[in-house]
C-alpha cells in the first residue's frame, strides 16, 4: 500500500528511523510523499531518492564520525569557544553535505529537478528573517529555482545543529540569509500534509520520542534556563499540533542513552538503535487501522 511519511529529527539518534523503516517495508507499504527535520530529514532524502532499508543500514552502520565532520583546529576548549562566536558554529558542514551528495547521486538525485514533484519537503530556520521554511517549496521567495537547488544542500541547511554547525548562507534581495536547523522551530512537521482538505493516502509519522507528556522542567539555573527555552522553541509548535487524533497515525520511538551529537557511536550502539526502532514500529504497525 502507498503511503506519506514524516520523519522526527533527533540527531544521531536517528539510527532508530532505520529501524522504523525497515519494519515498515517489511509491512509492504510504500512511501510515496515524505518530509522530515534534522536527521528525518536525511532519512526523507535517501528514500526519496530510491534507498531501500538494507541498503540505508549498510551505509549508515559503515559511516564514521571523519566522513560527517570537518577538521578542526579548536582541540582545547577556548578555542572552541571561538570558533562559535567568530565562525558560529564548529564545524561547517560541508563534509556532511558531500557525503549525502555522494549518497544521492548514487540514485541519480542532485536537485530537486531530478525527483517527482512533491516527493520530498524538508524542513529549516530562516534565523536572519525569522521564517521556518518548508524546502524546496519557499525558494521562490528568495529567487532560487527549486528545481536546480541540491537537495544535499536543503538537507544540511535542515541539519545544521546551531552551534555545532556554522550556519548555512544563501543569498538573498537583502543580502546573505543564515539558515539553522529546522528543529529549532518544528521538529516533526506533520502539519505539512494536514493542509490537504482531501488526503490521497494515509500519512504515517515516525518520531523520537514517548508518546506520553514530558515531565515540567526545573529551571534553577542559567543553564536550565537555556535548555528550557531552547526545548519549548523545538517542541511546543508540533505539540500543539499532535492531538489524539493524529497519535493514531505516529511510531513514537523513545530513545535513551544517547546524546544528540554523539558521533562517535559503537557498532553495537548502532545496532541497539536500529533494533529499538524496528521493535517499536513492529508493535505499532500491528494494530495500525488506516
Amino acid at each position: 500500500m502507498k503511503i506519506d511519511g514524516v520523519f522526527s529529527g533527533g540527531g544521531i539518534k536517528g539510527f532508530a528511523l532505520i529501524g522504523a523503516y525497515e519494519a515498515i517495508e517489511q509491512r509492504g507499504l510504500t512511501f510515496v510523499r515524505l518530509a522530515g527535520t534534522s536527521a528525518g530529514a536525511i532519512m526523507a532524502a535517501l528514500i526519496a531518492a530510491g534507498y531501500t532499508s538494507e541498503e540505508l543500514k549498510k551505509v549508515m552502520t559503515e559511516v564514521n564520525e571523519k566522513q560527517l565532520l570537518d577538521e578542526t583546529r579548536f582541540d582545547f576548549p577556548f578555542a572552541r569557544w571561538l570558533s562559535i562566536y567568530f565562525k558560529l558554529g564548529l564545524y561547517k558542514g560541508k563534509k556532511l553535505e558531500q557525503w549525502l551528495e555522494g549518497l544521492l547521486a548514487q540514485k541519480g538525485i542532485r536537485s530537486f529537478g531530478d525527483l517527482a514533484p512533491g516527493a520530498l519537503r524538508v524542513v529549516t530556520s530562516d534565523i536572519t528573517n525569522g521564517r521556518m521554511l518548508t524546502l524546496p517549496d519557499d525558494f521562490p521567495a528568495y529567487k532560487i529555482n527549486p528545481r536546480t537547488f541540491s537537495v544535499a544542500r536543503a538537507v544540511r541547511m535542515s541539519c545544521t545543529l546551531p552551534y555545532f554547525f556554522q550556519p548555512v548562507k544563501i543569498l538573498e534581495p537583502h543580502g546573505n540569509a543564515l539558515m539553522v536547523d529546522g528543529g529549532v522551530l518544528s521538529n516533526f512537521p506533520l502539519w505539512l500534509f494536514d493542509e490537504e482538505k482531501k488526503r490521497p493516502r494515509p500519512v504515517l509519522g515516525i518520531k523520537l520520542s514517548t508518546q506520553t507528556m514530558a515531565l515540567p522542567r526545573q529551571v534553577k539555573t542559567g543553564a536550565d534556563l537555556f535548555s528550557a527555552l531552547l526545548h519549548t522553541m523545538k517542541d511546543a509548535h508540533d505539540a500543539r499540533y499532535i492531538s489524539r487524533r493524529h497519535e493514531k497515525n505516529i511510531i513514537f520511538i523513545p530513545v535513551k542513552g544517547t546524546a544528540v551529537t554523539e558521533f562517535n557511536l559503537t557498532d553495537e550502539k548502532k545496532d541497539a538503535l536500529i533494533q529499538t526502532g524496528r521493535e517499536y514500529a513492529e508493535a505499532f504497525l500491528k494494530r495500525w487501522c488506516y
